[in-house]
């Protein structure tokens, strides 16, 4: 199976894998696994099969890294992607308010997909920003200090 995405980003791989000492290419897995996101919005099967090979690496390898680390999706998501963190400080302050108002606001389940496709819900356990909780992130990018208001504006302003 040919994957053009993966194909397109060897030039960016190969440079960035000058830049390590020989038999390191296993470290290669993490900024690999996030350029593919950036430029395909998620990590398909498809790229999991392409960089295990390009690597040399066992596939688990590369399981292991994407099932670590949260920021990584396995799936399609909307074109703005919400993560509310909802650990105990950002809960204290508000988050699971402010969770239930992006749910009936959205109308879609943690996990969902909004049907137009424009917005997908989701919740993280942390997102390390405790001293300015509630902490939403869009995108990859922090709203911090959210309160349903803000996030009314900030859906508004997202279109």
């Amino acid at each position: 199976m040919s994957n053009a995405l993966f194909t397109s980003l060897v030039g960016e791989f190969d440079r960035l894998r000058a830049r390590f000492p020989a038999g390191f290419d296993s470290s290669l897995t993490l900024p690999c696994l996030r350029r593919i996101q950036e430029e395909r919005g998620y990590v398909a099967e498809e790229d999991i099969d392409a960089l295990t090979a390009y690597l040399g690496v066992p596939r688990i390898q590369v399981e292991e890294v994407l099932s670590f680390y949260t920021q990584f999706r396995r799936e399609p998501v909307g074109r703005f992607h919400l993560e509310v963190c909802r650990n105990v400080s950002c809960s204290m302050r508000g988050a699971e308010r402010l969770i239930r108002h992006l749910h009936d606001k959205l109308g879609v389940a943690i996990g969902g997909t909004t049907a137009d496709g424009r917005f997908t819900l989701k919740t993280c356990e942390c997102l390390g920003s405790c001293g300015t909780a509630p902490v939403m992130v869009v995108n990859d990018e922090y709203h911090e200090n959210m309160s349903p208001e803000k996030a009314d504006e900030l859906l508004g302003r997202l279109g």
